[in-house]
């Protein structure tokens, strides 16, 4: 393969390196493109193909249905690893021995404390604020309780600041559903492994001594937050890289990605399946009339959960979770006609040539759904329950992009409005 690309333009040629990752992924590098060629620049809606950045965080192969995280399967690492070993492993780049792992977590039960006076911005939002908005929120408002920038040149003071995020995030995840459920807000248990000190704080009643914790739930919520823990340069991914290239704190930029999660072509899909679901029950539960549906390119409806923008094959977050989703049905023994349409639909897609054929299975947001409405989580903190995973990802992301000092991001555009018009007074227009 060459290691230049010619672009041709009024007969003037122009010659750009070619890039090539450590996967054999090849990019036309474009940085000097403007000053090359007197302002030309390219045209890319949605930035489909357009590389951003040079990253080693994720490896996402689309076409192969390929996800590793720094190198390691997401199958091996979904069965054989905790989900503090894969946020440490995405933040520093390596999986962490015992002591290293032990550390981390001791460090963050030391700051897993919120400030009190945190409460006092959470009783300002109404039990029917969207959690999502509450969440982004509550995370800006770190920045009040942390005011000192994070000088990026010190180990200490990232190593602290992505430590303190760890420690209190899962508490304002907590807070953010008992909020909803209108529950004493719950510190949690220090004695806990991470992920099951989450479930503690989110489901532990008032009038229970003890919380029992099901290993089957833990293992499950301990996939999900894996399994979304990074995916590349996404739409929430991105932001948070362009709100931290202009020296943003990690706050602040957390919080930014946190609302671009919201969306529902993006976070919000797992909540928009359950959304589905409950107006295909309303209107009588015919799963199969729904599939033809889907089918009609005149017909308006949209079947989510099924498929994905990236992956042109089967999600292999999908292949893992649906066996958790299996086991979380079984073991809870929950009755639930939403769901019991979700597995008809789940059938359906999986035996059906339309489906089959354009690989419109279902996806990693489907199963997601279904494990969250089987444990009682409200459908509005599906989302929520994706930032948390997401959390250590983000942080990744912006701490790569901090340390390799990537310029302010600031994309171009092609203006398509009007030429120089003289100002009318008021009385002539």
């Amino acid at each position: 393969m060459s290691n230049k690309a010619t672009i041709e333009l009024d007969g003037k040629k122009y010659e750009f390196p070619v890039v090539v990752g450590t996967e054999n992924e090849v990019a036309i590098e474009i940085k000097s493109l403007r000053a090359d060629t007197g302002g030309l620049i390219t045209l890319d809606p949605g930035y489909k193909n357009t590389g951003s950045c040079k990253s080693a965080i994720t490896f996402l192969n689309g076409e192969k249905g390929i996800l590793r995280y720094r190198g390691y399967s997401i199958e091996e690492l979904a069965d054989k690893a905790s989900f503090l070993e894969v946020a440490y492993l995405l933040i520093f780049g390596e999986l962490p021995t015992q002591e290293q792992l032990d550390k981390l977590y001791k460090d963050i039960k030391k700051e897993s404390h919120v400030d009190e006076e945190m409460k006092k911005i959470l009783d300002g939002f109404p039990k029917s604020a969207h959690p999502m908005g509450v969440l982004s929120s509550l995370t800006s408002a770190l920045i009040a309780f942390n005011p000192s920038a994070v000088n990026v040149d010190s180990d200490e003071e990232m190593y602290n600041a992505i430590i303190k995020l760890l420690a209190k995030f899962p508490v304002l995840v907590a807070w953010t559903l008992r909020k909803k459920n209108g529950q004493p807000l719950d510190y949690g248990d220090s004695s806990l492994g991470y992920v099951d000190n989450i479930l503690k704080m989110m489901f532990k009643s008032p009038h229970e001594e003890h919380y029992d914790l099901d290993p089957v739930v833990s293992s499950a919520l301990n996939k999900l937050l894996i399994l979304h823990a990074d995916h590349e340069q996404n739409c929430s991914t991105s932001t948070v890289r362009i709100v931290g290239s202009s020296h943003a704190g990690l706050f602040a930029s957390i919080s930014a990605g946190i609302s671009a999660l919201w969306g529902p072509l993006h976070g919000g899909a797992n909540q928009a399946v359950i959304e589905m679901l409950e107006n295909i029950k309303q209107d009588g539960g015919d799963s199969k009339k729904y599939m033809g549906k889907a089918k009609d390119k005149e017909d308006p409806f949209r079947l989510m959960g099924f498929g994905h923008r990236v992956y042109k094959n089967f999600d292999p977050r999908a292949k893992i979770i649906k066996k958790s989703a299996d086991q979380v049905l079984e073991q809870l023994g929950v009755e639930d006609p939403v769901l019991d349409i979700a597995k008809g639909l789940e059938k359906e897609a999986l035996e059906d040539s339309y489906f089959v054929d354009r690989k419109l299975y279902p996806n990693v947001d489907f199963y997601s759904g279904i494990i969250y409405r089987a444990l009682g989580i409200p459908t509005e903190m599906f989302t929520v329950m994706f930032a948390l995973g997401r959390l250590p990802g983000w942080i990744a992301q912006w701490r790569e992009m901090r340390l390799e000092k990537e310029p302010i991001g600031r994309p171009r555009q092609v203006y398509t409005g009007e030429n120089l018009r003289e100002f009318k007074d008021i009385s002539k227009r």
